[in-house]
């Protein structure tokens, strides 16, 4: 074995350490990932030279390239090297297709020894850092500058056939400009002679430089051609995922990786069951998930839909889609790809650039006329359907090579790829290969202010040209003033003022923005939409049962004013710098400024509560705590009762209204499937509430905690708390009833239906004592007679109760009858009865219990109808005057319509 002063051993580690640094994007998922357990290997092809750049089989089929695949190992085992030469492997393949983690796994196990054993040194490169490098060096010094341990190893001196047991590789050639000509590249054999980089390269090769050494460079399609045939040993394609047991073991690895809990896990499973489920569908998910890149930002996706917790960092869907084109696209310029002497770096146009002019144009037009599918003709029209040059066809040619299929793929429909089902006449549909790209691409093209008006780009452009001359036209002024007539003078004067004049129109132009996003926000025929965080998941897990109803004619686009709104925070928008896409300040300022304006308007009126919860992303996405407070004062109730809550909807309730100082009149969160954990999260946000509405959830005795410590918090505002319809039972309600001694700012308590029992109202009773509270419901508790007394008598001593509900309780006719003829400065709702007479509460008693009926136990509910009913008949009986035999017959009709729809919907 090496010691551990070896150079080759000292690289070993130094390289394992380099190439095991996950980027930033990876530590959403909670930093527990590593290579060894988040690597899933793609499909590899080996193709021939002849048909290197054909077309692939169908990637619903499979099958019909695993007979042809092969590892990177299997393309460099040493029986497949002629005349003693290296071999040289080019593995090519579309943007997103896992070329950089393949490269960056194939480093990390040689390192640990587990593949490449035959050769002894593996030299990586990143052609993107040696196109940077302006001067000339040999190739030792340009090993030595990235790999100082490596200097005087003579393994490189060329010498004998050392170098068979070097294996270099070459990471992003399409970076690089690569020559073969040889009046363009000259020859080189020794690894000492100083040369430009794309020389050496060009030399190892060719075999001319250290003909014994073997070569992987990876590269993009459009690239491809720039090693000629002869000098490469093999051509290996990489294609991605192409069946759905690759994608299942990717998401497998990503979503279950850190599922130590029980309940998280079996959460975990039961998505990853829904999410196999809808790519074996072969829908257009499956479709995208053929790249690698589309299951990393799927996962991302659910991973911050179904794993966001309390101590989460703050992730938004914008910066989880911004994150996701950084790393396929970071610093990434878009050059002519011709092969000439001119360097593509000097063309500086932002490929991402390039890309919101063209699809995001596209993206735009899409959804401003809800399409999400385009014709090959739309295409033409819109990608470079006006270049002109032969530069710009040359790099329109590389965007359709290289990153074209990487936005748009054909369309999917019912499992089949409908190129393979058109007829002549038809004509071939493209999607966005995720739907929620086409929204965030037509936001950015709205933000970075793309669809500008004639006159406005026109006045930009004079604007620049003035500005930049600004200064000799002043001096041109002042001297020229002296001897030039005023009406020349005038003139130019009236240039100085073009900068002043742009800026009108700039102003304007941010006001624009700022209505669109409002206008698509507060979409009418959206607003019986699920809210978009549903759609997402929906669209993402696919729909399962019956579908709900969409009242807008065409698709909802919902997502694209939240990503218009996120794309203005501080943290995407440096992300967006890196890319070429800049969002200036003072834009974000004025863009601000007027949808402030336009939002507190648009608050005023009632909202959905599908609605309410679409602004609320908005703003976390924003993340903005100024606006979000303005914002939000205008708004006095929070409703979003039948929201379906999930721990990110909860996290974002909480993180926005934390942006507050002022108490919330009202928040209703009634049948919005709250659970424990969600309680917790909402825990601040519950303390600024003066009515807090958690009826019809699922809370059960351990969240009592939560609610007594929010009861005794005396920053709490609490002053009314319905909890009916949740399973808290005796031991919970024990545990909230800690409080009510402490307590001094509740008044109204709500607990019908929560397992209440005798011992609760006794206990209840005994603790109201020095408590404010005005009005309580304990009713459809199975309290009896004793209880119910006891608890009446309570409030009777009471100073301010002055309403007890105790309907729907087992309650004997001559436990009513006390009730009924107690203080009647205490009113007491147990029955639709008092005697011989209709209680007057009758009405909301019979209310509640027809909006409850359905969700209730029916035979409990029916049981206690009967019971009316009977009450009702007897009294009617007892009446000898004409008029209150009626009233009774108007009440027991509004018994018996309830007895008919719970026999209607009884199974």
């Amino acid at each position: 074995s090496c010691s551990l002063g070896d150079p080759i051993e000292i690289h070993k580690r130094k390289l394992f350490l380099w190439f095991s640094h996950l980027p930033r994007e990876e530590k959403q998922f909670g930093g527990y990932f590593s290579h060894e357990t988040m690597h899933v290997d793609p499909l590899i092809v080996e193709r021939k030279a002849s048909d290197r750049a054909g077309p692939l089989f169908s990637p619903f089929r499979a099958q019909n390239l695993s007979s042809s695949s092969v590892t990177i190992e299997q393309l460099f085992e040493p029986t497949d090297r002629t005349a003693g030469r290296g071999v040289n492997v080019l593995l090519y393949g579309a943007v997103g297709t896992g070329k950089s983690t393949v490269f960056r796994k194939l480093v990390l196990d040689w390192c640990a020894g587990t593949t490449l054993n035959h050769f002894k040194l593996l030299i990586p490169f990143s052609c993107e850092d040696l196109s940077q490098m302006s001067k000339a060096t040999s190739l030792r010094d340009l090993v030595s500058k990235k790999y100082l341990h490596l200097r005087k190893h003579p393994i490189l001196c060329g010498e004998g056939d050392q170098t068979k047991d070097v294996l270099f590789l070459f990471n992003g050639m399409e970076k690089m400009n690569l020559d073969f000509r040889i009046g363009a590249t000259e020859l080189c054999s020794d690894p000492n002679e100083t040369l430009p980089p794309s020389v050496i390269v060009v030399n190892l090769l060719r075999k001319y430089l250290l003909p014994e050494a073997s070569i992987l460079v990876t590269t993009r399609l459009s690239a491809l051609d720039r090693v000629p045939e002869k000098y490469v040993s093999h051509y290996a394609q990489i294609c991605g995922f192409m069946d759905p047991d690759r994608q299942r073991a990717y998401f497998t690895s990503r979503l279950l990786q850190d599922s130590v809990g029980t309940t998280r896990k079996q959460e975990a499973e039961s998505l990853m069951e829904l999410l196999y489920l809808n790519l074996q569908r072969k829908s257009q998910l499956a479709a995208a998930c053929l790249l690698p890149s589309y299951c990393w930002l799927t996962c991302a996706t659910l991973h911050c839909l179904h794993f966001t917790d309390a101590t989460s960092p703050v992730r938004t869907l914008t910066s989880i889609y911004t994150s996701f084109l950084r790393l396929n696209f970071g610093g990434e310029v878009l050059g002519s790809g011709t092969g000439t002497n001119v360097p593509i770096q000097e063309h500086h146009s932002s490929l991402m650039l390039y890309v919101v002019r063209t699809l995001g144009k596209l993206a735009f037009d899409g959804v401003t006329k809800k399409r999400t599918s385009f014709s090959e003709k739309e295409l033409e029209q819109w990608v470079g359907g006006k270049t002109k040059t032969d530069e710009e066809l040359r790099q329109l040619a590389m965007f359709r090579t290289d990153v074209l299929d990487f936005f748009l793929a054909p369309c999917v429909n019912h499992g089949q790829r409908l190129s393979t089902e058109l007829s002549q006449q038809e004509e071939k549909q493209y999607v966005f290969a995720i739907h929620g790209m086409q929204e965030y691409l037509a936001a950015l093209y709205v933000v970075l202010g793309e669809n500008k008006s004639v006159l406005e780009k026109l006045t930009k452009q004079v604007s620049l040209v003035i500005g930049q001359a600004s200064e000799d036209v002043n001096a041109l002024v002042n001297i020229l003033s002296k001897f030039i007539p005023l009406r020349l003078f005038a003139v130019f004067n009236l240039l100085k003022l073009f900068p002043n004049l742009y800026e009108k129109f700039s102003s304007r132009n941010k006001g624009t923005i700022a209505r669109t996003l409002v206008s698509e926000m507060f979409r009418s025929e959206d607003s019986y939409n699920e809210d978009v965080l549903d759609q997402i998941e929906q669209s993402l897990l696919g729909v399962h049962g019956p579908r709900p109803k969409q009242y807008s004619e065409g698709p909802p686009f919902e997502l694209y004013p939240i990503f218009m709104g996120g794309l203005l925070h501080y943290g995407n928008r440096v992300l967006l710098q890196q890319l070429g896409c800049e969002i200036q300040s003072i834009t974000v300022s004025q863009i601000t400024s007027v949808l402030r304006k336009y939002l507190v308007r648009e608050l005023s009126k009632p909202q959905p509560p599908e609605e309410l919860m679409d602004l609320l992303v908005l703003l976390y996405e924003f993340q903005n705590p100024r606006l979000t407070a303005e914002v939000l004062t205008s708004i006095r109730s929070i409703c979003l009762t039948n929201v379906r809550m999930t721990a990110l909807k909860c996290f974002i309730l909480s993180s926005v209204l934390s942006f507050c100082s002022y108490s919330l009149q009202e928040l209703n969160l009634s049948s919005c499937l709250l659970t424990h954990d969600m309680v917790q999260m909402l825990q601040p946000a519950f303390r600024h509430t003066r009515s807090l509405n958690l009826q019809f959830n699922n809370l059960g005795p351990e969240s009592c905690i939560i609610l007594r410590d929010l009861l005794l918090d005396p920053n709490s505002s609490v002053r009314s708390l319905q909890l009916c319809d949740n399973p808290l039972q005796e031991s919970g309600v024990l545990t909230l009833m800690e409080a009510l001694p402490e307590n001094k700012t509740l008044i109204h308590l709500s607990l019908m239906h929560t397992g209440l029992g005798d011992k609760g109202a006794l206990e209840l009773a005994q603790r109201l004592q020095h408590h404010p509270l005005q009005e309580l419901n304990v009713a459809y508790n199975n309290i009896g007679d004793n209880a119910a007394l006891a608890l009446v008598d309570a409030c009777r001593e009471h100073p301010s109760i002055h309403t007890v509900h105790l309907y729907l309780n087992p309650l004997s006719d001559a436990g009513k009858q006390s009730l009924a003829h107690s203080n009647r400065q205490v009113k007491v709702l147990a029955s639709v009865t008092e005697g011989s007479d209709i209680s007057e509460n009758w009405h909301p008693i019979l209310s509640v219990i027809r909006e409850n009926a359905s969700s209730w136990d029916r035979s409990r509910v029916t049981q206690q109808l009967k019971v009316f009913l009977r009450d009702l008949e007897w009294g009617r009986q007892q009446q000898p005057n004409l008029w209150k035999k009626l009233h009774f017959r108007r009440v027991e009709i509004g018994v018996r319509k309830i007895l008919q729809i719970l026999e209607k919907d009884s199974p």
